[in-house]
């Protein structure tokens, strides 16, 4: 699914988790299993958690880890088959047409030109269709709880067949399957028709070591003890039932505003002064702040 059948295919867990390493992106062996198995299977792989679980950036890293582009389509409310699928490009057609007329000698032929209209240099292909065309690549379906119902059915039809029928133009049938990881937060459930489709993985937060290893990774430069300090004080934050709980994305944010203030380690002070970096939410500030404040930051 990732290539060709080439040498750089999968051939199990531990090389997915050893080519998403060589990333930055620490996966547990959960995530390098499922992401193997939907590889090995052509399945789609629907990643589910809350946010900042690291859903995205797993699209990513397979998407370097494998050398392969990265199409996105970002889910939201309203979101149709047109955006996610293909356009015709109507200013172009109408520009076409009139080269046509001004060119022909002796009228235009009706069906020829009606059938020069139709073709892939008018067709603006949106990322579901440039996914079928452009095996390998990863697909990334992101947020898809964000989508509607008829979406949501719409996208099921697609992911059955790897196949689509544009009237004008004829069908279009993907090589094989393309890598497609579809992330949702649970704002929503899923329909089950979907999720039978797809290989299934829940993303936790990391433990307290495996974050610790993702700050080094990702933060050039930071200390054993200043990442242990973010990463505890962000696992305690997320004890505390806030409106948005920090993600790794967070904590690597912290770590960075440390380091640019030339932070060896994370004082009381120096949190409260930098809670921004890891909360969103003015609620959550002062819900920190009840808790005992950030005083046992520094521990």
């Amino acid at each position: 699914m990732f290539d060709d059948r080439s040498s750089a295919a999968p051939d199990s867990p531990a090389d997915v988790s050893t080519a998403l390493r060589n990333t930055g992106y620490l996966p547990d062996e959960g995530i390098a299993t499922a992401a193997f198995l939907a590889a090995s299977m052509g399945r789609p792989l629907l990643c589910e958690g809350e946010p900042g679980t690291g859903k995205t950036a797993l699209a990513h890293a397979l998407s370097s880890a494998y050398g392969v582009e990265l199409i996105r389509l970002q889910c939201h409310e309203g979101i149709d088959a047109a955006q996610a699928l293909y356009e015709w490009d109507f200013p172009r057609q109408l520009l076409h047409l009139r080269t046509l007329e001004a060119t022909a000698d002796e009228g235009i032929d009706t069906a020829r030109a009606e059938a020069s209209l139709y073709t892939s240099r008018f067709l603006l292909a949106r990322p579901l269709l440039r996914a079928l065309w452009q095996v390998p690549c990863v697909l990334l379906v992101d947020e898809i709880d964000r989508a509607d119902d008829e979406f949501e059915a719409f996208l099921l039809e697609v992911l059955s067949d790897y196949t689509v029928s544009i009237p004008e133009f004829g069908t279009v049938q993907a090589r094989r399957p393309p890598f497609v990881l579809l992330t949702s937060n649970r704002t929503r459930e899923v329909h089950d028709a979907l999720k039978r489709r797809c290989l299934y993985h829940w993303l936790e937060h990391p433990d307290l070591g495996r974050e610790v290893a993702i700050l080094r990774s990702r933060v050039p430069g930071l200390e054993e003890r200043l990442a242990e300090q973010v990463a505890g004080a962000v696992r305690r934050m997320r004890s505390m039932e806030l409106l948005k709980p920090p993600g790794v994305a967070e904590s690597i944010d912290w770590a960075n505003a440390l380091l640019a203030l030339g932070r060896a380690e994370l004082d009381t002070a120096t949190a409260a002064h930098t809670l921004g970096a890891v909360l969103k939410y003015r609620e959550d500030v002062q819900r920190v702040h009840a808790a005992g404040g950030v005083s046992g930051f520094d521990t």
